[in-house]
């Protein structure tokens, strides 16, 4: 019998004995009371959660969870947490360093939610500021609004004190934007190395990979165009030059406290050589993050596209909340990405998602679990409570 039948089951079964007793004793059924119990302190996170720490002692679950235990408010502690892979330059999918947009622009997404104050803050397309994470919660505690955009983010971040750069990009980061620009655009932006071979000599032609073929509408050659930028950088992954983690963006870290209250953060410098002005779905309350404080926590990194498309972490918690382990829950929701995933441009030769999706989750309980949609690739994620920082498997739905 699988798990949820035999629960589902046994509380029948339950429900039913004590409506007789009730009924023999001659009193009415008194409505169920959940009661909070106290439970062990948990964070859960992707992999950059445990990886990066700055130079520093600690990484970013480490630091998390010992905010919580020596009392730190839920979310200052997660938040303390992913500002050390924020400021980390050798996280390039994150904070300072994080990989640019198209135009060369690091463009920033965040948001927090506060379970037991029912907060929850946002900012996208946030430029010049290290730790958009902080900004996020400070939408959430001191503006009556839950999402601030582009430049108005920025001067909200001013006035509040934090520092605005005038880029964020650090060396490496540079670099790998400009071996990316040479591969998408190499009659305009030249190999030096090739150049001192003798190669790269044409100059002035277009890759024609970013040319619209055929038909020469425009739309085809934009959608042939943006097929080509995210070919080049795929590449770039496949051949060693950025980790995937770090391709696609994005640390979600979320926890459960003592006395089962949940918190959750995410934060990213999104997709490498976006579009400039795309959002993804870190931002967005219900697609790249959502909690309540009843049920648990859920976040998620990789294609952000299909996290908005499903509302995935909103998903994920109302599966909770009708009895799913989080497990379950979040098979589930990559379920529905499946089914939801049509155009053949997003499948492989099988006509399975050629994307990978994560989802990190907790409840109230103290019950967690990391699922993918492939179970390989990025296959770890990170866990911290009482037995210490460590990385555990994520269970992938699919296999390869």
């Amino acid at each position: 019998m699988k798990r949820r039948d035999f629960v589902r089951t046994a509380a029948a079964a339950a429900g039913a004995v004590a409506t007789s007793s009730s009924a023999l004793a001659g009193a009415s059924v008194a409505p169920q009371v959940l009661v909070r119990r106290a439970v062990q302190p948990r964070v859960i996170s992707d992999v950059s959660g445990i990886r990066y720490r700055n130079g520093g002692p600690e990484s970013a679950v480490e630091r998390a969870f010992r905010g919580i235990v020596e009392g730190e408010d839920l979310l200052d502690a997660l938040i303390h947490g992913v500002n050390i892979p924020e400021l980390d330059p050798e996280e390039t999918g994150i904070g300072y360093g994080g990989l640019p947009n198209a135009d060369g622009v690091v463009q920033l997404d965040s948001c927090c939610m506060h379970g037991p104050r029912r907060w929850a803050g946002g900012v996208a397309g946030i430029e010049g500021v290290r730790t958009p994470s902080r900004v996020a919660r400070a939408v959430a505690e001191v503006t009556d609004h839950h999402l601030i955009a582009g430049e108005g983010a920025a001067r909200f971040a001013r006035d509040l004190g934090f520092e605005v750069e005038d880029s964020l990009m650090t060396p490496r980061s540079r670099e790998l934007w400009l071996n990316w620009r040479r591969r998408v655009d190499p009659g305009h932006w030249l190999d030096p190395e090739e150049r001192l071979q003798g190669q790269g000599e044409r100059g002035g032609e277009t890759d024609p990979d970013l040319i619209g073929r055929g038909s020469g509408s425009r739309e085809l050659a934009l959608r042939e165009r943006s097929d080509a930028f995210l070919r080049a950088g795929l590449d770039m992954v496949r051949e060693g030059l950025i980790p995937e983690h770090s391709f696609w963006g994005t640390i979600n870290c979320n926890a459960v406290g003592p006395n089962g209250d949940v918190c959750g953060v995410t934060t990213t410098s999104g997709l490498a050589w976006k579009i400039p002005g795309r959002v993804g779905d870190s931002p967005i309350l219900g697609a790249g993050l959502y909690l309540d404080n009843d049920v648990g926590a859920a976040g998620s990194t990789g294609r952000g596209e299909a996290n908005l498309y499903n509302l995935s972490s909103a998903m994920i918690v109302e599966f909770m909340r009708q009895g799913m382990h989080p497990k379950d829950a979040g098979m589930a929701i990559l379920e529905r990405i499946r089914k939801n995933n049509v155009e053949p441009r997003l499948q492989d030769e099988n006509g399975e998602p050629s994307f990978d999706v994560r989802f990190f989750i907790v409840n109230t309980a103290g019950e967690y679990a990391g699922v993918a949609m492939w179970g390989t690739g990025e296959s770890n994620f990170a866990v911290c409570d009482e037995n210490g920082a460590r990385e555990e498997s994520l269970e992938g739905l699919l296999s390869r």
